[in-house]
């Protein structure tokens, strides 16, 4: 790693650029919500997504668990439950949205939910509009 001054600023610069985490997979499930945007196109409700990516991962041999239930704990104690939409490869959250614009909210909400389920990446896809958006999450 080497320091640089730049007008009283320090800058870190690494040899190499990070990967992001989990890129191939993230490449591939971006891949299939393209695949189900195209032929589905855009406006219905979040479960025709859910579902047909689903049938998309399964086309395209992706793990993928549907409902699964995951317990919110305050100091211990079971105060309720989380279930995201999708949990692709065992690791990374994919959470199918039908709204105006993903905000801030939905990515607090995404952070939560990496908390809870103790994973590192999310995908927020939403297929409301006719260009697919997606934001990817990190903790």
């Amino acid at each position: 790693m080497s320091i640089s001054a730049i007008s009283g600023y320090f800058l870190f610069m690494s040899p190499e650029k990070e990967e992001p985490i989990y890129k191939e997979e993230a490449q591939r499930i971006i891949g299939c919500a393209m695949e189900v945007h195209n032929e589905l196109g855009h406006g219905f409700h979040e479960k025709p997504y859910a579902r047909a990516l689903v049938i998309e991962f399964k086309r395209q041999a992706i793990p993928c668990e549907q409902q699964k239930r995951f317990e919110i704990l305050y100091k211990e104690q079971n105060v309720g439950e989380y279930i995201p939409d999708l949990i692709v490869f065992e690791k990374i959250i994919v959470d199918t949205k039908v709204i105006a614009k993903i905000t801030d909210n939905e990515i607090g909400l995404m952070m939560n939910y990496l908390k809870i389920t103790g994973l590192k990446l999310g995908y927020i896809i939403n297929f409301k509009n006719p260009k697919l958006e997606w934001k990817r999450v990190v903790l």
